[in-house]
């Protein structure tokens, strides 16, 4: 029998958390868990340090992996105060985006960095996570690829201090892998990878954290909606009809009953092509206006077109992108994104509950 993650927190969803109808792991008591060989370690985090329960629970838990495992594994459980579940994992934070997109190819990265920026050009202080667990580019587009985050030791903690660029904080499974070596994860490995650079990043006050999501739906979706409480989500698409079609899957997800995450808006990118010879023409490669007209069928904000500008990839590949860049039509288009984008959020706080990170039971 192969012994992974998700093989430990099935087994301790039989440990129940005494007064509680819920498992140690439903409580998202059940955190770093880590198999090398023969040796199996987690964290058991409680709400407190003195928790009359620690020693019963954490008992439960090896007695309850004993049964089903055997007794030729090397367990090692570490409990710790303080139950993630119950206090703010980003406490510094005022709102929290998701920027999505039904399918890869759209632009999703190049938006959600060029709006990062944009917004801190506004005086905000802004962070950035890329959750794109599997084709992390935020590293690139920053100009920061041999960048390695430093380790802060808080309070007996190992935070990690996010690197800061171009008034954006940002953090990405990229700075901790080899960037010529595909990553080839297993879904939880990557859940439990994304969990940890979120909860360790040392992000302090912030006004926006937006987080580039992998294209499409996936279990890093869940992941970031059971881990944070998502104030809102920002669609990216262009404008054919191909993209469209998963537009609507997106959005679908985030305003389910089970996710329930208010979607900003739609951004459509690539809208039009201006050759620089003939600034006053505008040709729609892919159509035009097709996000534009989907935003108003679905009853839902058209956020900005961004138009198919070389500067944009020139900006992306050479980790300067064109919101830093002053006095450019483009950088004009992404100032205006992020005005949009922080009217959306104001309207959205100001009419709309706080929202809850969603807990899933599973059977």
């Amino acid at each position: 029998m192969a012994v992974i993650p998700k093989t430990i927190t099935d087994i301790l969803r039989n440990v129940v958390y005494p007064g509680s109808t819920e498992s140690v792991v439903e409580l998202d008591m059940v955190q770093e868990i880590r198999i090398a060989g023969s040796r199996i370690s987690f964290t058991l985090v409680f709400q407190r340090d003195n928790d009359l329960n620690i020693q019963a629970v954490s008992e439960a838990c090896a007695r309850e992996i004993e049964k089903t495992l055997g007794t030729e594994y090397d367990l090692t459980i570490t409990p710790k105060g303080i139950h993630r579940m119950k206090a703010p994992v980003l406490p510094g934070v005022k709102n929290i985006v998701a920027i999505a997109s039904g399918k890869g190819g759209v632009g999703k990265s190049t938006v959600a960095v060029n709006l990062a920026i944009a917004m801190a050009k506004t005086g905000a202080k802004v962070g950035l996570i890329d959750a794109d667990i599997f084709g992390p580019s935020i590293p690139k587009m920053f100009g920061e690829e041999a960048a390695h985050p430093l380790i802060e030791d808080i309070e007996g903690r190992e935070m990690i201090v996010p690197i800061e660029k171009y008034g954006v904080k940002i953090l990405s499974i990229g700075f901790f892998s080899n960037q010529d070596t595909a990553l080839i994860w297993r879904g939880p490995v990557a859940s439990n990878a994304l969990k940890q650079m979120i909860i360790q990043g040392l992000w302090g006050e912030l006004d926006y954290i937006l987080i580039d999501l992998p294209p499409g739906t996936s279990d890093i979706h869940l992941t970031i909606v059971q881990t944070l409480p998502v104030t809102g989500s920002v669609i990216v698409t262009t404008p054919q009809d191909v993209a469209l079609a998963d537009v609507i899957k997106g959005v679908s997800m985030f305003q389910s009953k089970s996710i329930d995450v208010p979607v900003l808006g739609i951004v459509e990118n690539m809208s039009w092509f201006t050759p620089a010879e003939l600034p006053e023409n505008k040709y729609y490669i892919f159509g035009k206006d097709g996000g534009k007209n989907l935003a108003q069928k679905m009853g839902i904000p058209l956020l900005g077109q961004i138009p198919i500008v070389m500067s944009i990839r020139e900006g992306g590949d050479s980790g300067i992108p064109v919101a830093w860049q002053d006095d450019t039509a483009t950088g004009d288009a992404f100032a205006e994104l992020a005005t949009n984008v922080i009217q959306q959020l104001e309207y959205r706080n100001e009419n709309l509950k706080p929202t809850e990170r969603v807990h899933v039971k599973k059977r």
